[in-house]
């Protein structure tokens, strides 16, 4: 499969994922608002979720990759599936220990991620409470997260891709037919959570088992290639999980800011990340194991022109999006969120976290298309280093920040920082002749930021027009911003195709170079 159509295939279902996510973060919007239900659950969620991106998505992916798709490339694929078994024995092992854990220890495990949570009454309680329920989700997230880097190294994309639609549709079974039967609705969400675990597991034991590669539990062995597996996943916890890192650290300072902060920051980030997921998580999950087949196999130069590729083809489209949320923030907020519990005071304060989030997102997007490169060539260090110094960003501003600008302060902090981090690693792949700009996208660049500063300020000018319509009722508030929406991307598309910032011959070239 080409890199432009594995990066279309992820990002196709992982845009289903985000609509069915928007879906249910309107309802959870709906049933909890933003208040101490709000906060507890959503502490609950990233717990789990956090530990899903360090062990599983993040440095659990980013070393096994590497390595079975090595496998199947120099030795074929009963040997990559060996490894796998033993991979996943092993994982599980290790996982089952660390979740009993956790469910032990979650009391102080709450008052080092949510400290001001102390100050109202039964929210800590809360807190704990619906952490134990969700945490186990862990367990089965991180299995499917080896099963999805089985399937991605053998060019099967679209059963992992979609895989988180189930957790969405999962949990809008459990608001819709359960939110009013539990003590509270964060109680229904909660146990949708490892349901949905549970059930994303089960799909891809199935889709697996198709491909002809199905994960069994043996009786543990630690080879040369699981050691060299638990070598590569420490470092790369921090190299490939920084963002997840730095919002656990910003709902930990969130929890001290006000009641309410951790939602703000929670909702902000749900929509950043649907440009983030369609692109970057699509664009990293298809680089990875290409350029780790490629390098393995000497083809340097096609592995170069890829990431080019991979990284026009990012900016491309997140440029915009970027520019587009920063300007219409308040109306995309409104229309999402503005509906039962959720006042128009909950949607200021989270369209201006939201606004900060999206300044960010052509740097959350680049290291998505940079942190494969050294991943595909073994090195885990780098990235750690890089991390370690960009955390060390992110806390200094969200420290000195969140008292004057509360939770914006902390969405800032978390920007700045993934700069920091996108650019760092940019040049240093440059300074080791791993990433060199070709001309066609040296010409393009400027090209495509042209094209996105028309599109954003005739945005802004439609907004101040239609600005009694997205006062209006829901219906038309949904209307114009639909309209606003389909006006900015004609535009956009329009201009860039008009300056050659890009044309439809661009994707053929994608497929037929893939191939060298």
């Amino acid at each position: 499969m080409s890199l432009i159509r594995s990066i279309t295939t992820v990002g196709g279902y992982t845009m289903l994922s985000r609509v069915t996510g928007f879906a249910r973060d309107i309802l959870i919007a709906r049933y909890l608002g933003a208040g101490m239900v709000s906060d507890a659950f959503f502490v609950a969620f990233r717990l789990p979720n956090l530990f899903r991106r360090l062990f599983a998505e993040g440095a659990f992916a980013a070393a096994f990759v590497p390595v079975y798709s090595g496998a199947v490339e120099v030795e074929g694929k009963e040997a990559a599936q060996r490894f796998a078994h033993q991979a996943a024995t092993i994982l599980a092992l290790i996982l089952v220990v660390f979740v009993a854990a956790m469910e032990v220890t979650m009391p102080w495990a709450m008052v080092i991620l949510a400290p001001g949570f102390e100050a109202v009454p039964g929210k800590m309680e809360l807190a704990t409470e619906l952490s134990r329920i969700t945490f186990p989700y862990l367990l089965f997230i991180s299995l499917v997260s080896l099963q999805s880097g089985v399937l991605n190294s053998l060019g099967r994309f679209a059963a992992a891709a979609a895989a988180p639609v189930l957790l969405n549709l999962t949990l809008i079974v459990a608001m819709l037919g359960f939110a009013d039967l539990g003590e509270t609705p964060g109680h229904a969400l909660s146990w949708g959570v490892t349901a949905a675990g549970v059930v994303q597991f089960l799909w891809l034991v199935h889709h697996c088992r198709v491909a002809g590669a199905p994960i069994h539990f043996i009786r543990p062995r630690v080879t040369e290639k699981v050691k060299v597996l638990g070598k590569r996943i420490l470092p790369v916890v921090f190299g490939s999980s920084m963002y997840q890192v730095n919002l656990l650290i910003g709902t930990i300072l969130a929890s001290l800011v006000s009641d309410g902060a951790v939602s703000y920051l929670y909702y902000a980030d749900r929509v950043t990340q649907l440009p983030l997921g369609v692109v970057g998580v699509a664009v990293g999950t298809a680089l990875l194991p290409l350029l780790s087949r490629q390098i393995k196999a000497g083809k340097i130069e096609a592995a170069l022109w890829n990431q080019n590729r991979a990284l026009e083809f990012a900016l491309l489209l997140t440029l915009p999006a970027g520019g587009a949320l920063i300007v219409i923030s308040s109306p995309v907020i409104s229309v999402l969120f503005e509906r039962g519990a959720f006042s128009a005071q909950d949607v200021t304060a989270t369209a201006t976290a939201m606004a900060a989030f999206a300044s960010g997102l052509p740097a959350y997007v680049m290291i998505k298309v940079f942190s494969p490169a050294f991943y595909a060539r073994e090195d885990t260090a780098t990235p750690v280093k890089v991390a370690a110094l960009s955390m060390g960003v992110n806390i200094a501003l969200n420290l000195s920040l969140m008292w004057t600008l509360g939770h914006l302060g902390i969405a800032i902090g978390a920007t700045v920082s993934s700069w920091v981090n996108a650019l760092l690693l940019g040049w240093i792949l440059h300074r080791r002749a791993e990433l060199n700009l070709d001309g066609r996208l040296i010409s393009r660049f400027p090209r495509i930021l042209l094209a996105t500063l028309v599109m954003a300020g005739t945005l802004w000018g439609g907004a101040e027009v239609t600005a009694p319509l997205l006062a209006g009722g829901e219906a038309v508030r949904a209307a114009t911003l639909a309209g606003l929406i389909a006006l900015g991307m004609v535009v956009y598309f329009g201009l860039a195709f008009l300056i050659s910032a890009t044309a439809l011959s661009d994707f053929k070239g994608f497929s037929r170079r893939d191939a060298v």
